[in-house]
């Protein structure tokens, strides 16, 4: 490792000096704590007596080689702090760590695992041009067994399955590094180089990773660069002094209760950016969507305490550098903050994502279904004022875990109006969002119409699918994904000006809305009727004679309440009337 690159934040390899490594019959171990007084390492390789430390040439690491210490092993350093007083740390570069809540590191080699995935890994990309369509998932409440958890091993052939069967290319996994709370989601971490034991070893993690990609499948991980948990045991206070975060307690803490990173410091840079290649490299992950940039961007996310320069320095680094050693991974920004050019080239004074989540877009729209379809002539314009801004960033489009949370209620149950009223309206919304530009992202149970609000304890409630009305909305959302991914028009110009049109955007009476998606060799055309009442739409002059219909929401195949007995509408004239029932849309290919 480049010393002074570490200390000037420059380095992604961290990882790869610091931590435990392994050698036939034994372990070398180090770890950076330049106030301590003395550290020693004690495991089951000495029977937990401890083992002295040396600092190294460089005066802040301290190393030290130990026969027997084999993989397996659990293992911790003591901290001797300067008023002569011991704190056991766990490993902070650490590749496993024991279930909590203990917390030991274990001995792990790292290069252990044969990877068979070269064909993906040769041809993935970042998806400019193509489809992404990701399933966003928490691993612990997917599904469980009667008892426990499923390892990532044993959830690999029914996730991996279900998502390509419903048809989902990618999977976005909830924060994965070791966390001592299971209700904190995995954005409280304690072991940052540490896959979760809760769902087995590193290993059976890149199994599943093998997995999804022998089945076509991409996976992201949600990576946590802005905060720490407080335990003891963790990074807090690591050598007796602040090293990982700020030492002033105003910009310490956060909302959240846990602490900030201090992004100011170069060691601080390295670790979190080694950090993100090791989970790209060693694991395999096609990329990362970085959790709360507007905490990084701004002092404590707040706009009014101005920009934090040298943490947008660092995120600018860390993109650039990651994307230099791999074009094809893709960095995914969760920001709500307007500061521009997230999705730019640092090159050019942006941040270096590649996109980044539409939370405008989703607020507007959750929001035009909350209110009565009256009220909606008045808001009518809340869903075509996302293309007023679209093209300034490389969007997605997310209802992820945060919509479903916390009293929020499900997609399904924030539709409005009674309980049959909301599957047509949640139908109508996902023909939205399925057709309008961006890359797609949904949580796990909005495929089925979930009621229950998602609880990190529970399954999702799979039985629901034993309802006609749960089913059939799943078969509408299995079909409208896969159409997605089959017809270029609906992604291959998400971010040029000519890969979409309005056709009709003044309909605020009637609330319908006509708009039109191109790709190099198909057109598609697109009719929603966010009313409650049924409506023929006069579509006059169009360019073609011919429309055929991909899908309709209101089809009785998804107990809507039209049939369709032709899939084909034609006009010698170019002019068309279609009946439209109330809250439904329709795809239609121009021929």
């Amino acid at each position: 490792m480049d010393m002074y690159g570490f200390y000037k934040g420059k380095v992604l390899d961290a990882y790869e000096y610091l931590g435990c490594h392994t050698y036939f019959g034994g372990a070398t171990f180090r770890t950076y704590a330049p106030n301590a007084n003395g550290v020693t390492v004690a495991g089951d390789f000495s029977n937990w007596e401890e083992i002295p430390m040396n600092r190294t040439s460089d005066n802040s690491i301290w190393e030290c080689s130990v026969q027997g210490a084999n993989p397996g092993m659990k293992y911790k350093y003591n901290i001797y702090l300067r008023n002569n007083s011991r704190v056991e740390h766990t490993d902070p570069y650490a590749f496993a760590m024991e279930p909590t809540p203990n917390a030991a590191s274990i001995v792990t080699n790292l290069y252990s695992y044969n990877w068979d995935d070269d064909e993906w890994m040769k041809t993935r990309s970042n998806c400019w041009g193509l489809p992404m369509n990701i399933y966003e998932i928490h691993m612990g409440s997917w599904k469980k067994p009667d008892e426990g958890l499923y390892t990532y091993k044993e959830l690999a052939k029914p996730l991996i399955d279900y998502v390509k069967e419903t048809g989902y290319n990618y999977i976005e996994i909830m924060p994965l590094g070791e966390h001592p709370c299971t209700n904190s989601w995995g954005y409280q971490q304690t072991g940052f180089y540490s896959p979760t034991s809760r769902y087995g070893t590193p290993e059976d993690l890149k199994f599943f990773i093998e997995y999804a990609h022998k089945n076509g499948i991409g996976v992201i991980l949600d990576f946590v660069p802005v905060h720490f948990a407080v335990d003891s045991y963790g990074l807090a206070n690591y050598d007796g002094t602040p090293i990982y975060e700020y030492p002033s307690n105003d910009v310490g803490f956060n909302e959240w209760g846990s602490k900030n990173f201090n992004h100011s410091r170069g060691e601080v840079q390295s670790f979190l950016a080694s950090c993100a290649r090791y989970w790209l490299k060693e694991f395999h992950f096609d990329g990362l969507r970085m959790d709360a940039l507007s905490n990084i961007i701004y002092w404590q996310g707040d706009k009014k305490r101005g920009v934090n320069r040298n943490a947008v320095e660092f995120i600018k680094h860390m993109n650039k550098s990651l994307k230099s050693m791999d074009l094809s991974i893709i960095l995914i920004a969760e920001d709500s903050t307007t500061i521009g050019k997230v999705t730019a080239s640092p090159d050019y004074g942006g941040l270096g994502f590649d996109y980044k989540w539409d939370m405008g877009w989703m607020n507007d729209t959750l929001s035009y279904f909350q209110i009565h379809p009256y009220d909606r002539m008045e808001k009518y314009h809340k869903l075509t004022f996302s293309m007023m801004y679209y093209y300034d960033e490389y969007f997605m489009l997310p209802l992820s875990h945060d919509e479903v949370v916390h009293g929020k209620a499900t997609i399904l149950q924030k539709m409005n109006g009674d309980y049959d009223d909301k599957f047509p309206q949640a139908r109508a919304l996902y023909m939205y969002m399925y057709s309008h530009p961006g890359k797609k992202l949904t949580f796990m149970g909005n495929e089925f119409g979930q009621l229950r609000e998602w609880d990190e304890e529970k399954e999702q409630d799979w039985f629901m699918l034993k309802y006609p009305l749960h089913d059939s909305f799943y078969r509408f959302i299995k079909e409208l994904n896969h159409i997605y991914l089959n017809n270029s028009a609906l992604y291959e110009r998400d971010y040029s000006q000519d890969g979409f049109n309005w056709v009709d955007c003044h309909k605020e009476g009637e609330r319908i809305y006509v708009f039109e998606r191109m790709s190099s060799n198909q057109k598609i055309l697109v009719l929603l009727n966010l009313s409650d009442a049924k409506q023929t739409y006069h579509l006059e002059n169009y360019s073609t004679k011919k429309l055929k219909l991909l899908i309709s929401s209101d089809n009785e195949i998804y107990s809507g309440e039209t049939h369709y007995d032709e899939s084909e509408i034609e006009s010698d004239s170019g002019t068309f009337d279609i009946e439209i029932n109330r809250f439904s849309g329709m795809i239609f290919e121009v021929e």
